[in-house]
């Protein structure tokens, strides 16, 4: 059962009772991520993220690490180009003792400086963890192609030089920007009692601070460019795509539904296409991502050099030619695929957790799985076709490429 109520400072709370669970899982969610950074603070949330856990006024480092074992629970964090989130999984018998491990590194960090400097050296480790994983690297590099080097161009570990900058007096500061009430959504998902649930949140979190605005973010200018990055790989990594839709948009179930079909699972399009029939690939599929006012649709694979532009050619016709080719048949099965993507993604008390408070920060408002399933068993026909009209034209294609590839290689295959 879903519920939502506010904390006295207005922070809203919203929790879904799972009775059937043994585990609960308590989530803080603060609305900034790598979006919203200055250029030369790149990457200072997600510093800021691993710095919570190094030590707070009563616990060192090494007691939170040996408190959250000891319950056989997981006490961690993750940041996005949007948000922030600190959340503790227990055994139910636990909460109260990992409301109390949550609430007092969050509100109560000490940032020792030894500490910020052994970080900011094992981030840039992660920065290079990336950079050698190459169909993960590809995302940032389209990223930056789409919306440049600020906003949400910008890469969620930010940039070598600028983490080596950061300062204790950076973390503070961007603490006092965004780290308030009017930021913070709290969630909570599993098997928990009410009303003791929320009466700990007010003993612990009450005493948040107010300050906090939420900013104002620009409307990011999207850019249909081509960057080619060579790098001496074994194959090449690219991505494509066009501008997609907001978090709230009403047409994302149109998206959802054409997303499936184009190519999300082995019975997509492009999987059967490009790998099942010409094996040009083995990793292929379509991608959604969608932020508070725009977003993106694209479609990315690894291939060898010699076949990149035949499968950007053929990647490309399939997307320009859904429109007309869309049918019945691919409808429906798309939309019991979805359907039942939904359900099992649900069965986790995480997944729960992540779920509403993402509906609250992006909507102000709870969708039961329930109304998900029917929006999406009132697509028609008429409405994917009409939103791949409205998305895919070819002279606005975004395309971005890592590996043993020139420019030449790919020059007029998207303009």
């Amino acid at each position: 059962m879903f519920k939502k109520v506010y904390l006295e400072n207005g922070v809203p709370v919203v929790t879904e009772s799972l009775k059937n669970m043994r585990s609960v899982v308590l989530g803080i969610w603060v609305k900034v991520g790598s979006r919203n950074e200055t250029i030369h603070k790149n990457g200072i949330s997600h510093c800021l993220e691993h710095m919570f856990f190094k030590g707070t006024r009563k616990r060192s480092a090494r007691d939170i690490a040996f408190e959250i074992d000891s319950l056989g629970g997981d006490l961690n964090a993750f940041t996005s180009r949007e948000n922030t989130t600190f959340y503790v999984k227990v055994l139910d018998e636990y909460l109260e003792k990992g409301i109390d491990l949550l609430s007092d590194i969050f509100l109560h960090p000490l940032f020792p400086e030894d500490e910020l400097e052994k970080e900011k050296k094992i981030i840039k480790e992660e920065i290079k963890m990336v950079e050698d994983t190459p169909d993960e690297y590809i995302h940032d590099l389209f990223n930056q192609t789409i919306w440049g080097d600020t906003g949400l161009g910008q890469p969620v570990l930010g940039r070598r030089e600028t983490v080596k900058s950061f300062t204790k007096n950076d973390l503070l500061t961007h603490i006092r920007r965004y780290y308030g009430t009017r930021d913070t959504v709290i969630s909570c998902a599993g098997n928990f009692d009410h009303d003791r649930l929320i009466h700990n949140l007010k003993k612990h979190l009450e005493h948040l601070r107010r300050g906090s605005e939420p900013e104002r973010r620009p409307l990011p200018q999207y850019n249909g460019k081509v960057s080619v990055f060579k790098k001496d790989l074994a194959e090449a990594h690219i991505c494509l795509g066009v501008q997609g839709l907001s978090q709230v948009s009403k047409e994302r179930y149109s998206l959802f539904v054409l997303n499936t079909i184009l190519g999300a699972g082995i019975s997509s399009r492009l999987f059967q296409e490009i790998r099942e029939k010409r094996g040009l690939a083995y990793s292929i599929y379509s991608f959604i991502a969608s932020y508070f006012d725009t977003g993106i649709w694209g479609v990315s694979a690894g291939v060898s050099r010699k076949k990149v532009r035949e499968a950007l050619e053929l990647i490309i016709e399939e997307m320009v030619g859904l429109k007309d080719t869309l049918h019945e048949a691919e409808l429906k099965r798309a939309k019991e695929q979805l359907k039942g993507n939904i359900v099992l993604g649900l069965e986790s008390t995480s997944s729960r957790m992540n779920n509403i408070a993402r509906q609250e920060i992006y909507h102000g408002r709870y969708y039961s799985p329930k109304e998900m399933i029917y929006e999406i068993e009132s697509i028609t026909l008429g409405q994917i076709k009409d939103i791949a009209d409205k998305l895919v034209k070819k002279e606005y294609i975004s395309l971005a490429i890592y590996g043993p590839v020139n420019e030449e290689d790919v020059k007029g295959i998207v303009q």
